[in-house]
């Protein structure tokens, strides 16, 4: 369960740096009766992160409106890829609202034509079909649709059986979590659906054993008939973790589904556009996924997915019954036009590649330093600093709390821990960052795991 934050301001140091600033107390003084006010109308379950009211951002800083500043290390939860408020995507978004079209449902329009070949020309084939909807949640219940269907189609009724991975997130719906892999999501769903399974990731911490004869033995374990397999679902690297799985385990695993005719999907939500120092994550593996889903840093900005595929895997469901109200809005399509632009122009994957490479000498140095750091896992420009009990690999939530609330008030934003008992700190800062901001921010960090380590948590 996530912890929720102390509101009682608190004063800190001043500081003035050329990335960084915080002048006032925090929690902002001013800014208690706006969280007061979002704790009266909204559920306790939207609490949980910094208590850092935002007022606007640019690039890879975040602005409150009292006079702070913060270098980001979230990327709103991975979507700015492009950085913060560029000015191309606001000109996109304004320049499409004032031509007029605001929504469109199904019916057709150009500029989603035009997104819908820009995401697949980016693509490898045979990923050539692409379906826009809202959330990363709603690519993977179409992604769960698809594998099913497919499924039937080739073997019948008993190929129905969806294999994904422990310690997985996949959204909030009620399909993407009985794909997720964390049993405390799935207690409200009492019901569960035996033709989900899970297996442990690869991920060579929380699991050593990383070899894809532990994937067939997890299954056969289970009872699982590999021929009952309609799609096996993971994410291209870890969310909990920040962990990829070894690059022979994912071409085993390739061959596997290929063998046994289930659909693999790969849930590039997080990984696509850059993130992971590749356009798409699943390139690191040399494999092509039958299914791949995206979110997030497709627009950097506003609320856009979408899941691309095999063209007979696509066209499975007959016209008018695979639909989204909102797909394909016609100004989150003009944000990520913009946006993929950006992406591409800029090279962001490969300064995510060159920026990270950075970043985790720095961590590792930092787990050098300190016992108390289990792993630095991550590729590209994300990251997992996994706290645990020193000489164990118990996980330390506390630790990993107090590290994100220290770092919090010295002008580092991330949001809370996730992972294991949320004991990773998650490292995602847009993919403009330059060496400069990425040197001030890991000295930053490693300032507040020195003062967490000798201070008691505060909640």
């Amino acid at each position: 369960m996530a912890r929720e934050y102390d509101l009682t301001p608190r004063r800190v140091p001043r500081v003035e740096t050329k990335f960084r600033r915080i002048v006032t107390e925090i929690p902002v003084p001013e800014s208690i009766t706006i969280l007061e006010r979002l704790h009266d109308v909204e559920p306790r379950a939207m609490r949980g992160q910094p208590p850092v009211v935002w007022d606007h951002a640019r690039g890879f800083q975040v602005y409150d409106a009292w006079g702070n500043c913060w270098l980001d290390w979230s990327s709103g939860v991975l979507i700015t890829n492009a950085g913060h408020g560029r000015q191309e995507i606001i000109d996109a978004i304004t320049a499409q609202a004032r031509h007029g079209l605001l929504t469109n449902y199904c019916f057709p329009s150009e500029i989603r034509a035009r997104l819908c070949e820009r995401i697949a020309g980016l693509l490898p084939r045979p990923l050539e079909k692409v379906f826009l909807l809202t959330t990363g949640s709603e690519t993977v219940e179409c992604a769960v649709k698809l594998c099913r269907t497919h499924g039937i189609q080739v073997g019948g009724r008993a190929k129905n059986i969806i294999v994904s991975y422990g310690k997985a997130f996949h959204g909030r719906t009620l399909g993407s979590q009985l794909a997720g892999g964390i049993p405390a999501l799935k207690e409200w769903i009492v019901n569960l659906d035996p033709g989900f399974v899970q297996v442990e990731f690869p991920d060579g911490f929380w699991t050593e054993d990383t070899s894809f004869e532990f994937f067939e033995k997890s299954l056969a374990a289970q009872g699982v008939n590999p021929d009952n397999v309609a799609g096996v679902i993971l994410e291209t690297y870890q969310g909990g973790s920040c962990a990829m799985a070894p690059v022979a385990y994912m071409k085993a695993l390739r061959q596997w589904c290929d063998r046994h005719r289930a659909l693999l999907v790969c849930d590039e939500v997080q990984a696509g556009f850059g993130r992971t120092g590749t356009m798409f994550g699943f390139e690191h593996y040399g494999i092509v996924p039958d299914l791949a889903t995206f979110g997030k840093g497709i627009s950097s900005s506003l609320p856009l997915s979408a899941i691309v595929g095999r063209e007979d895997v696509m066209d499975l469901h007959p016209a008018g019954s695979m639909t989204s109200t909102h797909t394909g809005n016609p100004i989150c399509c003009a944000a990520a036009l913009a946006s993929l632009d950006l992406v591409v122009k800029e090279d962001l994957a490969g300064n995510a590649r060159v920026m990270g490479s950075l970043l985790h000498q720095r961590l590792n140095a930092l787990k050098a330093k300190y016992p108390h750091v289990g792993a630095t896992i991550g590729t590209g420009l994300v990251a997992a600093l996994i706290c645990v009990k020193p000489g164990t690999r118990e996980p330390d939530g506390d630790l990993a709390f107090e590290v994100v609330r220290r770092s919090m008030e010295k002008g580092l934003l991330m949001f809370s821990p996730v992972g294991v008992n949320g004991s990773t700190v998650k490292i995602a800062p847009p993919l403009v960052i330059t060496a400069e901001a990425i040197e001030e921010s890991c000295t930053v960090l490693e300032e507040a795991f020195s003062e967490a380590l000798v201070a008691a948590p505060v909640q």
